[in-house]
């Protein structure tokens, strides 16, 4: 993980930077105030928990089904929240809950088709809005973005949340 005083990840050549640390985190703190505004909107449209919005997105975007064990681990909650979360989210016709293996006790969670466009109708806004800012860069600077993006999310990832 970079440091605050070395932020070059461990074998990158060194680049001169353009942009102080503190810059960085007022942007990222202000993407994520606007996104977690956009995202408590939707949930309270839907009866649901900001929460079940990040349980909902790590459905959608995990490369195989979930299970409630591993949303579980993803989102740092006791079983009984997932399960809440889990309830409202089925409830609300947002997943559904299947057992498709040969072990019955495993249970999938899949994101519900029908759900899929109430997400993008209400989200259609963001998507114009990524789009906007999107074309206001070229397609190596978009590479670059996407780069910092993904090793921002790697190195987020691997923090670790003191709990008391």
């Amino acid at each position: 993980m970079a440091s605050t005083d070395n932020p070059q990840p461990q074998g990158a050549a060194p680049v001169a930077p353009t942009a102080d640390l503190q810059q960085f985190a007022v942007e990222l703190r202000r993407m994520n105030g606007e996104i977690n505004r956009l995202v408590h909107g939707f949930a309270l449209g839907q009866g649901l928990h900001p929460t079940d919005i990040q349980a909902l997105a790590a459905i959608l975007d995990a490369d195989a089904p979930l299970t409630p064990g591993r949303l579980r681990e993803h989102l740092g909650l006791t079983s009984g929240a997932v399960t809440a979360c889990l309830d409202r989210l089925e409830r609300a016709g947002h997943i559904r809950r299947s057992r498709e293996s040969t072990d019955r006790r495993v249970i999938h969670l899949h994101y519900a088709e029908g759900a899929r466009s109430v997400a993008r109708a209400y989200f259609l806004p963001l998507a114009e809005a990524t789009e906007g800012a999107r074309g206001r860069f070229s397609a190596d600077e978009q590479s670059v973005i996407l780069r910092f993006l993904a090793a921002m999310n790697d190195e987020m990832a691997g923090l670790r949340v003191l709990r008391r």
